[in-house]
């Protein structure tokens, strides 16, 4: 289902070609230990990144660079939710859990070295951040038997044994933001475009827009597509007016949208942007843009509102933050980081309980969890033997809002949106 699939991993495969030099070997692997807290054999096998006492997680995550503002928030949450299992005793009451985290700064041969440089050193990952940049890790991953947990929401990780998905992939978000445009914004009757980046992440929008026009009788009027760092987009917004263009799909980053939606704005092209999850920063809601944006903007991602204790999970999520990230503004990547670190927990209590920590016990646990649940926060997700693996397909569309400072400007039109086109699509085997 993915069409470009054979141009990412060529890169992948070049990437870790040209780093196989710079890669850690496995006598830099840490020693394991077979002592348990209290003394005595450890009742769980240990291995890499398990020492008998303590649990430590990789996190694979851009502290700079062009998506800094997605990977730092996000790696937060991670720790607030970790924080929250070490106070009540660890994973299993018992073992305390260690982030080692490498700055990948979005750029995939980066993150393949940090990826080399720690993978002896622990248990998994808890979080590789970026489309291009799990397209570049996974051989690694298969290779040396690992699981990670991908900060990225492509349908192509669905069913990949060696990772832990969680939350409605960006084709489900792009099927049903495109329902509710029909249901909605007269959207039959419109001219539909697209914007989308030159890339893994740009071809898994598009292939849901496709997918939800071809089901809703739509058609795609223009594409056009942009690299990340573009130092401008006149072009492209020259072509989506010129082509009349009343409603586009986004699939970009905050580094794109920000300068786009200024331009946009500067020539007066306004059609209603309908945009990915990670299209968003609440610097688009401040200052010059604050107006258009509240016109012109709507965000298709996942979960309740900021702030909505109706739901377990974000009351749970609330309370750590006070807790554990006291300074912590409102976030929907600190919200997916601490949902993933709970996902994360719930297979190492899995693996715990199975009486095995090493890399091969953990993908183990994986595939005998029934579903990882986050009491609302996000959607269950369905596990078990990865062929059986189902992903929640709800969307919350939020619309911007300056004056709300505490939903971190995003306010919810529709939660749980599951459009009848969205149970149509099938994941990839």
């Amino acid at each position: 289902m993915r069409r470009y699939r054979g141009r990412a991993l060529v890169g992948a495969a070049l990437a870790i070609a040209l780093l196989a030099g710079a890669c850690s070997s496995d006598d830099d692997a840490a020693t394991t230990d077979t002592t348990a807290a209290g003394g005595g054999a450890s009742e769980v096998t240990p291995g890499p990144g398990f020492d008998g006492t303590t649990i430590n997680l990789g996190v694979l995550t851009p502290q700079s660079g062009l998506a800094a503002a997605i990977g730092n928030p996000l790696t937060a949450g991670n720790q607030a939710y970790f924080d929250r299992v070490n106070a009540a005793g660890g994973i299993a009451g018992k073992y305390q859990v260690e982030l080692t985290t490498r700055d990948t700064e979005y750029q995939a041969p980066v993150a393949v070295t940090q990826y080399n440089d720690i993978k002896n050193n622990v248990a998994m990952f808890v979080q590789v951040l970026g489309t291009a940049i799990m397209d570049a890790v996974l051989p690694q991953l298969k290779t040396d038997g690992i699981f990670a947990g991908p900060a990225t929401l492509d349908a192509f990780w669905v069913r990949e044994p060696n990772l832990m998905p969680i939350g409605a992939p960006y084709q489900i978000q792009a099927i049903n933001g495109l329902d509710y445009a029909v249901t909605n914004l007269d959207a039959e009757n419109k001219t539909l475009c697209a914007m989308v980046e030159d890339s893994p992440y740009g071809d898994a929008g598009l292939e849901g827009l496709e997918h939800g026009a071809d089901d809703l009788g739509l058609e795609i009027t223009e594409v056009q597509t942009f690299r990340l760092g573009d130092p401008s987009y006149t072009a492209q917004v020259n072509a989506l007016s010129g082509a009349g263009c009343e409603l586009v799909w986004l699939t970009s980053l905050p580094t794109t949208t920000i300068p786009l939606m200024t331009e946009s704005n500067g020539v007066g092209f306004a059609p209603t942007w309908l945009a990915n999850s990670p299209a968003w920063n609440a610097l688009l809601a401040e200052g010059d843009l604050a107006t258009y944006m509240a016109d012109n903007f709507l965000l298709m991602a996942e979960g309740p509102e900021w702030g909505d204790t109706s739901v377990a999970g974000m009351a749970q999520m609330l309370d750590d933050l006070a807790a554990y990230a006291p300074d912590q503004v409102p976030n929907i990547y600190f919200a997916f980081g601490y949902a993933q670190a709970w996902a994360a927990a719930q297979i190492l209590e899995k693996a715990v309980e199975l009486g095995d920590l090493s890399p091969a016990g953990i993908i183990a646990a994986s595939e005998q969890i029934e579903a990882l649940t986050f009491d609302g926060l996000l959607g269950d997700y369905t596990y078990g033997p990865v062929e059986d693996r189902e992903p929640p397909r709800g969307t919350t569309v939020f619309e911007v809002d300056p004056a709300s400072a505490a939903t971190g400007f995003l306010v919810a039109l529709e939660v749980d949106l599951i459009s009848e086109a969205v149970k149509d699509y099938k994941f990839e085997d």
